[in-house]
């Protein structure tokens, strides 16, 4: 018997068994799994209604909202593709991501809209509708979102008919070139994800989620399938502030968060500054990104009393491939020794092989020193790049997903990672393409060359560094230069700090030679990624 495997099944199943139950909690809104059903059928005719059809894109600009969350699995039943935009990108990104992608409906909360306005003569988008939009005024034909809702029948929506293999969702994220690449993920890469996820983080119709990590982010709202289908409570946050999020987790009884590591050291320092006395101890945070210091996570775990855990994973897998929750065989050494493994990328999850290789294709010697590739096979491989062959070739190669992230193996199996093969920057969880800040600067009229790099952040990991060469007689200074960057791409891609230099060391052949840049600012660090 073949059933396809279909997103829409996480929440007919939460429907059935959990009808009554409270499903989503934002702010001053409260809905039942029976309600959340309502509102998506009611969104489902709506699409259909607007000529949205099986394979069409839909987008959506928005923070953690009942209105987000319900987006995805309206669109799913007409078999459409989700486009979750992340929320810190400036109006051109917004340009060339709805106009690479297709995008026939755009929605967008009230809050964003004015990143719209700019480009919006220049969209190919056919209807714009807003989130909240009764809260502002709207431009053109531009529709508020509640009232076109209210519209349409709460009836069970007459679904398209799908394949498993169908894509679900196009997620662009930052590469090695300037413009972002649209990921395809079908419904069988998330739908496993979902599956594999949920047994590693153990996730039942007890908890209770605070929705910290964006869902534009694809274990954002990867997350909302396994939550979803096993009938948790989903707390919603529009604001990731220490006391927001101190302030939901005590009222709602929360019992696992996602976020990335800057987010969680920002809790800890509120904590502190603070003197808080924390009452809720049934605690899982979840982290991804860089891999933390063992002081950080024994802080986690000794004074705010909750369970660390570690995973690893990229957009182009769906994501997450490895996990570092302490195995039993390990549960009796010491607490430090714990920590340790618990900072580093960890072992592979159910249905995932990951595997680190030399040049040659060959695992290295699980000895904690010989470093490779991280390769991963998995059924959460991306089907490929949108619009975009030469590039899906190049990663995915002999079955196998080539991350570009570096690593070692110790005896027990676990990845730790030490380098990058790539030149993205990681800062604060999100991807910076160093190729797209330098053409930023090149259009400054006193900069010659420019040379984008990570150096070590305290609180992001790492953070945008330029090192550029300017033109004779010409005065600049760095402040000038982050500014110019600052007006020009969203402000967590924009250098933090400058270097002048009289000229870029460079090879044979012309190239910059980055990692000789790189290599004074981490000249302290056992590896150069923080």
């Amino acid at each position: 018997m073949y059933i396809p495997l279909l997103l829409t099944d996480f929440l007919d199943r939460a429907v059935k068994l959990y009808g009554d139950k409270t499903a989503v909690i934002d702010d001053e809104k409260v809905v039942t799994y029976f309600e959340l059903n309502e509102r998506v059928n009611r969104l489902s005719h709506g699409l259909e209604e607007k000529g949205v059809e099986k394979g069409d894109r839909v987008a959506i600009l928005a923070p953690n909202t009942l209105e987000m969350l319900e987006g995805f699995y309206g669109a799913f039943q007409l078999g459409a593709v989700t486009v979750p935009l992340n929320i810190r990108l400036k109006p051109n990104d917004y340009l060339f991501i709805l106009n690479h992608s297709e995008t026939k409906i755009l929605f967008v909360d009230y809050e964003l809209y004015g990143l719209i306005d700019p480009v919006r003569d220049q969209l190919n988008v056919e209807k714009i509708i807003v989130h909240g939009g009764s809260k502002i005024k709207l431009e053109n034909n531009d529709l508020d979102y509640e009232a076109w809702l209210a519209q349409f029948s709460v009836k069970p929506f007459d679904r398209a008919e799908m394949d498993e293999k169908d894509i679900a969702s196009l997620l662009y994220t930052s590469g090695t070139t300037g413009d972002p690449k649209g990921v395809m993920l079908t419904h069988r890469n998330n739908y496993l994800q979902a599956l594999q996820v949920m047994h590693h983080l153990r996730v039942s119709d007890q908890d209770v989620v605070l929705h910290v990590l964006p869902m534009f982010h694809v274990n954002g709202w990867g997350s909302i399938f396994y939550y979803t289908g096993n009938g948790a409570t989903q707390i919603m946050l529009r604001k990731t502030r220490p006391n927001i999020i101190f302030e939901k987790l005590e009222k709602h009884d929360v019992t696992i968060m996602h976020m990335a590591p800057t987010v969680l050291n920002s809790l800890l320092q509120y904590y502190d500054e603070n003197k808080m006395n924390i009452n809720q101890q049934n605690v899982r945070v979840v982290i991804g990104g860089s891999a933390p210091p063992v002081t950080f996570i024994a802080k986690v775990e000794e004074k705010m009393g909750w369970e660390f855990i570690q995973v690893y994973g990229m957009t182009e897998t769906s994501p997450l491939t490895l996990t570092s929750i302490i195995r039993a065989q390990h549960l009796d050494e010491p607490k430090e020794v714990q920590y340790r493994m618990k900072s580093k990328a960890g072992y592979q999850m159910f249905l995932t092989d990951v595997k680190v290789v030399n040049e040659e294709g060959e695992e290295v010697a699980p000895n904690g020193k010989e470093i490779g590739e991280i390769v991963i096979q998995s059924n959460g491989v991306m089907e490929g790049y949108w619009k975009n062959e030469k590039a899906t070739k190049e990663v995915i190669r002999n079955g196998w997903f080539h991350t570009g992230d570096m690593g070692v193996v110790d005896s027990d199996g676990n990845i730790e990672i030490v380098d990058r093969k790539k030149d993205v920057i990681i800062s604060g969880g999100e991807n910076i393409s160093s190729i797209e800040v330098e053409n930023i600067l090149y259009e400054h009229p006193a900069v010659i060359e420019a040379a984008v790099i990570s150096i070590p952040h305290e609180k992001w990991g790492e953070t945008p560094h330029a090192v550029v060469v300017v033109r004779d007689r010409e005065a600049v200074t760095e402040e000038e230069i982050i500014a110019f960057a600052r007006e020009r791409v969203a402000h967590y891609k924009a250098p933090t700090s400058v270097s002048f230099v009289k000229e870029l060391p460079k090879t044979g052949s012309g190239k910059i030679q980055k990692a000789h840049l790189r290599n004074q600012f981490w000249e302290s660090k056992d590896k150069l990624v923080n």
